[in-house]
């Protein structure tokens, strides 16, 4: 009888993880079951990756000397295939953005009616002097082909509840080699984010202070962007409208409609 009472509490102390050790897909927290960090990236996938959508923006620069203010409208067709067209202020008016798989275009119609191109490096870039990259921008590629995760915790987080993941890049080409993620439980957005270097220094944070809920997903409305080899005081990045599949001609989304 004695061995017997041993056993089982050797079997509850293993269970529990008295001895620093969970079993996979146990919250030892709250006593239910984690998700695994793939299954926290589908979901936010789910939320923020579109196969078409057209937008508006509001950006606001706090930069060192003052502040700036910026708005846009974008269409966005497939994985690396968008378009900006900045709408003020006035010296800004009828600038554009054209990005097509791993190479942007800047067309500027004054004075010299020039367009520029991106690529490489040079997509890590500032955008109108703010905090988001070309990349940030334009970005729309999922999680899941791009980084592995583990889910490292759970917290609260400005009154939400959330996952807490690492994120690791699995693909060369990516602007940030890793990451550590505060995922809305419920929402499945990521409200904090810490995206570093590969020599583990941190590049940028991200915040989402505001969200809405679009054709059965939950999208950011407001978010905050922090380049943190800036001397500035960080980008607000404000969605005004969107909307999903919408149909967006092929002749909208090239080098020849830049002028038009």
């Amino acid at each position: 009888m004695k061995s017997v009472i041993v056993f089982t509490v050797v079997v509850l102390v293993l269970a529990t993880g008295v001895w620093g050790r969970v079993p996979p897909g146990v919250n030892d927290t709250i006593g239910g079951p984690w998700p695994t960090g793939e299954e926290i990236m589908r979901r936010i996938d789910e939320n923020l990756v579109v196969e078409s959508a057209v937008s508006r923006a509001t950006m606001i620069i706090h930069g060192r000397s003052g502040t700036r203010t910026i708005t846009s409208k974008a269409w966005r067709k497939g994985r690396n295939n968008s378009l900006v067209e900045y709408l003020s202020p006035p010296r800004e008016k009828g600038k554009k953005m054209l990005r097509l798989g791993d190479k942007i275009w800047n067309y500027v119609p004054e004075p010299n009616d020039r367009i520029i191109t991106i690529s490489g490096h040079l997509l890590r870039q500032a955008v109108m002097g703010s905090d988001l990259s070309y990349e940030d921008i334009t970005e729309n590629d999922r999680l899941v082909e791009r980084y592995e995760a583990v889910v490292t915790g759970e917290e609260q987080y400005e009154g939400r509840p959330c996952w807490v993941i690492g994120m690791t890049a699995t693909a060369k080409d990516v602007a940030y080699h890793s990451r550590r993620v505060w995922v809305d439980k419920e929402r499945w957005l990521p409200l904090k984010e810490e995206r570093f270097a590969k020599s583990g220094r941190l590049l940028k944070t991200t915040r989402i202070t505001e969200a809405f809920q679009v054709e059965g997903r939950w999208y950011p409305k407001r978010m905050i962007f922090k380049d943190m080899l800036s001397r500035g005081n960080g980008t607000d990045y404000i969605i005004e409208s969107i909307d999903f599949d919408v149909q967006i001609l092929d002749h909208m989304l090239t080098k020849a409609a830049l002028r038009r």
